[in-house]
């Protein structure tokens, strides 16, 4: 089994360090189901990357990988690490494969152990909370669409105390400038 490379050390002083991944799923209506996949940088909070779909598939966690591992080609400065759960798909050769040839570690949680997660867990608690709950279901299309548009907001306009009071990608762009 891969080992738990961040024992819940959520802090990194770089963007794109420790990166943290999961899925999870909302109702629709028709009995339809939504699953979300984003990839979460530890380092602002910042979603850089995220699948939607009807079912929980490989490509909901390997079209994500691919958007990340772009990103991280053109800014990483140094080797980054992903952290996910034992879910099937993070276990899958293709993911595992492809985490090897981009030269990334592989972080996973021990079983039943959702705090090993706790920044992910957090950031779908105030996706559904700000968005979601207390809502009337709407259409896969809908839902998908008030998602991408919740990530955006979540990225650029919502504030974190813990940013001096900025967004995800306000603290970055201000701490990369105050850097050169």
């Amino acid at each position: 089994m891969t080992k738990n490379r961040l024992n819940r050390r959520f802090h990194t002083t770089g963007p794109l360090q420790k990166l943290t991944t999961d899925i999870t799923e909302f109702k629709c209506t028709h009995d339809e189901k939504l699953y979300l996949n984003p990839m979460l940088d530890l380092y602002n909070g910042e979603i850089v990357s995220f699948g939607t779909a009807r079912t929980p598939t490989l490509p909901l966690v390997l079209e994500p990988l691919d958007q990340t591992i772009d990103l991280l080609k053109e800014e990483a400065k140094y080797r980054t690490t992903i952290h996910s759960d034992q879910g099937w798909h993070y276990q899958h050769q293709a993911w595992v494969k492809k985490l090897e040839a981009n030269r990334i570690f592989q972080s996973m949680s021990r079983k039943a152990t959702c705090a090993d997660n706790a920044p992910m867990e957090n950031f779908f608690g105030l996706l559904k909370q700000e968005m979601y709950y207390g809502e009337p279901l709407v259409s896969y299309e809908e839902l998908k669409k008030r998602i991408e548009e919740y990530i955006h907001y979540y990225n650029h306009e919502r504030i974190k105390l813990k940013l001096a009071g900025q967004s995800p990608i306000q603290y970055r762009t201000s701490t990369s400038q105050s850097a050169v």
